[in-house]
């Protein structure tokens, strides 16, 4: 077995441990879970894990360390909210203290698919099925390319430990804290694993910039001619579901760079969500569920049978499953790919005015990934069908360690360097809003992606839609051509036009905050000020 010096756990504070098991093989890891009961086996073989009060992120909890390495370059505000040294350091020493005579899991693991790129990372955790989580979602050294590694991030995973607010310095029990300088990152008080992979990736936003890499919030795949796509999106919105193509090879679904070189994934997994997965529309995903060496999160099991019920939100609705990216049979195993041909922009409106499928000028495409919409429905309990908009710039703000305009400025140099074209791709509704109109059928999605991919639009004549000044095609093979322009699904067209400038107005007061700060064409590429009159 490989050992982890005494040294190194002194360097992080962590002395008087009880065993330490290091880099244990993932088959380990999930023996180890079941014999302390953190987890139990499906039928089809996967670990199924609860993680109890916390079922997702927690960002009201997660701080950055405000210190001299770091401070300048940091977007501060809601997302990236500041935390004293002497904050953290009392927090880290409580933590130390916590972890005396403790049992813990240690992963050796890299950050990165590109050699050149890469962060030696090591994952330290009180749970065997947390560490059996790292193990699937961060890229495993092969050979020996352990023998000497040193680990340039550490994470410290106590979700057993909980802080004290009025000693700690948090807004909980909870807290994800990261400190750039010492590329150290606490987190506790939250069994959720999805912390573990979002504080990592919170890391390569701030580092990867920096040497002119371009991070991604998006998945990735790659064509037979080695023609690469990249899909950005918020969660919900189809990233995992759209790049699991049976014709492409995988390079990974939720974290990318682009690099000079060409893209590459940040992992060597998948955190799919699989509430209602469909095993007709989502094959190569549903089959993960009934694998030995994926971990489900919050999936109701009947406890006789060990029968998956998928279908069931009786937890959550980020039900989760985490699976190495071998798992998908058409994977790219270098986990890397050239440069973009096609960036598709998701969005799952709910309002339903959005095309399922538009072509996007530069500027548009830097004007949407500033904005990064989405819309979420509100909770159907109490009769609510407004939906909500959401903006989380760059397709995922709370990951974002930088200014914004950073990400911006490389992916607009990287599009106008590669020639890379860019859609709009609405997953959500269409006819109506939520409540009155219907989901985008996904195989209607998939055949307008495919046939962006595939070069088929680019023989396509396109029309404008008046509403946000996109251009639409006017015919796509295998989908109808009404549902191509938004307005024409609308039985109540007056309706349409309402709902359509009221979400326009959201994008303008979305994207204010940018006034200045960047080029004024960019800005001038959203939708205009439009009157509800057709």
């Amino acid at each position: 077995m490989v050992t982890i010096s005494d040294k190194e756990l002194l360097a992080l504070g962590l002395g008087g441990l009880g065993q330490v098991h290091v880099n244990l093989s993932r088959a380990a890891l999930i023996e180890e879970a079941l014999n302390r009961g953190e987890g139990r086996l499906s039928a089809g073989g996967a670990l199924v894990c609860e993680t109890g009060h916390h079922t997702g992120r927690s960002p009201n909890d997660k701080f950055i360390v405000e210190e001299p390495s770091s401070k300048e370059r940091i977007w501060w505000g809601k997302v990236n909210r500041p935390v004293s040294e002497a904050t953290f350091d009392r927090l880290l020493g409580r933590v130390q203290a916590y972890m005396q005579g403790r049992e813990v899991f240690v992963q050796d693991l890299f950050a990165g698919a590109d050699p050149q790129f890469r962060l030696p990372i090591r994952v330290v955790t009180q749970h065997a099925w947390h560490a059996a989580f790292a193990n699937n979602m961060f890229v495993r050294p092969v050979g020996n390319e352990r023998q000497g590694l040193a680990a340039e991030a550490t994470v410290l995973h106590v979700p057993d430990f909980e802080a004290v607010p009025e000693i700690d310095g948090t807004n909980s029990g909870t807290f994800i804290m990261v400190h750039f300088g010492r590329r150290l990152v606490l987190i506790g008080g939250t069994q959720y694993a999805g912390e573990i992979k979002k504080s990592i990736f919170t890391l390569m936003n701030y580092l990867l910039p920096q040497r002119g890499v371009m991070s991604m919030h998006a998945s990735a795949n790659i064509g037979t001619q080695g023609d690469v796509a990249v899909f950005f999106g918020l969660s919900g919105t189809g990233k995992t579901t759209l790049s699991a193509d049976p014709d492409r090879k995988l390079i990974g679904d939720d974290e990318h760079g682009w690099a000079d070189g060409g893209v590459f994934n940040v992992e060597g997994g998948c955190y799919a969500k699989v509430i209602k997965l469909s095993r007709t529309a989502e094959p190569e995903i549903y089959a993960t569920t009934a694998m030995h060496g994926t971990i489900l999160e919050n999936v109701v099991m009947d406890p006789q049978t060990r029968a998956l019920d998928l279908d069931s939100d009786a937890r959550t609705e980020n039900t989760r499953a985490a699976y190495q990216l071998d798992a998908i049979p058409n994977y790219e195993a270098t986990g890397k790919g050239g440069h973009p041909r096609t960036i598709l922009m998701l969005t799952c409106d709910a309002f339903g005015v959005m095309p399922p499928l538009a072509r996007l000028t530069p500027e548009q495409a830097m004007y949407h990934f500033l904005a990064g919409y989405t819309a979420k429905v509100a909770g159907t309990e109490r009769g609510v069908k407004e939906p909500s908009a959401t903006f989380s710039t760059c397709f995922g703000a709370p990951f974002m360690s930088l200014h914004p305009t950073v990400y911006a400025k490389l992916l607009g140099e990287k599009i106008a360097r590669h020639g890379t074209t860019c859609y709009l791709v609405n997953t959500g509704w269409s006819g109506g809003a939520y409540g009155v109109g219907s989901r985008m059928k996904i195989a209607h999605t998939r055949a307008l992606v495919r046939a962006a991919l595939s070069g088929e639009l680019d023989k396509t004549e396109f029309e404008q839609e008046a509403a946000f000044g996109f251009q639409v095609p006017k015919a796509v093979e295998g989908v109808p051509a009404e549902v191509l322009l938004p307005r024409n699904t609308w039985t109540d067209k007056a309706a349409y036009d309402a709902t359509a400038a009221k979400l326009s107005g959201m994008f303008r007061d979305a994207i204010a905050q940018f006034e200045g700060m960047v080029d004024a064409h960019i800005l001038d590429a959203g939708p205009k000020a439009i009157a509800a009159t057709h």
